[in-house]
């Protein structure tokens, strides 16, 4: 264990160089956070336990935070089989106008904060770090099915607008409340924008859509003197430019090796924008202990000069990591 500072991982989303080798990832899994909290058993999944059980299991691997939501809050979206794999178009409720003016949009304000019961509970010299409940493309995809989104581009421009907004507009009211709080340090939003070689949608589209609304949510989060991380997967170079410089994120998580290794990620970026974790997760899946430790300790000593930089995996850890890996991981920040 160590002293838990949250002016570390807040120098690296400054894109500045923390006094330490800095921690960061966006979920871990519940063996973990059992094993590093000492719980005897978890209780129920998202409840407000479980995420107390998180925070303590953060702060004893190191963490200079902990992630959580803010709210229950969520788009209703048609039950589906919840199979490992499953189409992006099953959980479609809109499809037309009369679907889209039929749907129960929620009401941010109606959904109770869980900080005011979670702020007590957080660990000396950490903060939170919130994340929100999906994110805009995503909450869109799941609404309208991801095909049908595509022929909605076509057919029905008005229609998507639309959408884009009222899904928009609500995720900007969430992060308004939430970037208030002063158990808050930072904010993530949570959008994955691509999958291997593109993102999901055109670029010409992702900033008409898309990027249009988060330059409103981190304008909203920065405006409340709080950074901004966007966590999304998949190959997103086309709009790097935008996220950088229009939208204005302050770090980026979520890489691939098979997309970018994130040492190419922190030489190409890294002087614009922090970034965050990045050891790929089928390399965290697949290696030994000491492999992982020796790719950890070369991107700690390439980036602790400059620094900008927290180690983690490229996304999560789930449960099919193997602890040891995780542990090597994290061991070579606590111990560098």
């Amino acid at each position: 264990m160590r002293q838990n500072d949250f002016s570390q991982i807040q120098a690296v989303l400054a894109n500045e160089r923390p006094d330490r080798p800095t921690l960061f990832e966006f979920f871990l899994n519940g063996s973990l956070y059992q094993k590093l909290s000492g719980t005897a058993e978890m209780p129920p999944v998202w409840s407000l336990e479980w995420h107390r059980v998180a925070m303590f299991a953060y702060q004893k691997a190191g963490y200079d935070y902990a992630p959580v939501p803010a709210s229950a809050l969520v788009f209703p979206q048609r039950e589906h089989d919840k199979q490992a794999s499953r189409s992006m178009s099953e959980t479609a409720l809109i499809s037309d106008r009369a679907s889209f003016e039929s749907y129960p949009w929620p009401d941010v304000d109606a959904f109770p904060s869980y900080l005011p019961k979670l702020a007590g509970d957080v660990p000396d010299g950490m903060k939170l770090i919130v994340f929100g409940p999906g994110g805009v493309l995503e909450n869109v995809m799941q609404l309208a099915g991801y095909e049908p989104l595509c022929y909605m581009l076509f057919d029905a421009p008005e229609l998507v607008q639309d959408l884009f907004d009222y899904v928009g507009s609500r995720l900007q009211r969430y992060y308004e409340l939430v970037a208030a709080d002063t158990c808050v340090g930072a904010l993530i939003v949570n959008d994955d924008w691509g999958f291997n070689t593109q993102t999901m949608l055109p670029p010409e589209d992702m900033r008409r859509y898309v990027i249009h609304w988060h330059k409103i949510i981190v304008e909203t989060i920065h405006a409340a003197g709080k950074p901004a991380i966007l966590h999304s997967c998949g190959n997103l170079a086309p709009v790097m430019d935008d996220i950088i410089d229009v939208i204005g994120y302050d770090a980026k998580h979520s890489y691939e090796d098979n997309i970018i290794p994130v040492e190419d990620a922190y030489d190409k970026w890294g002087s614009r924008i922090a970034i965050l974790g990045g050891m790929d997760l089928d390399f965290m899946c697949r290696s030994t202990p000491d492999a992982v430790t020796a790719r950890c300790r070369a991107m700690i000593k390439k980036t602790e000069r400059r620094g900008g930089y927290a180690l983690g995996t490229g996304n999560s850890v789930p449960e099919y990591v193997p602890h040891e890996n995780y542990f090597a991981m994290i061991e070579s920040a606590l111990n560098y």
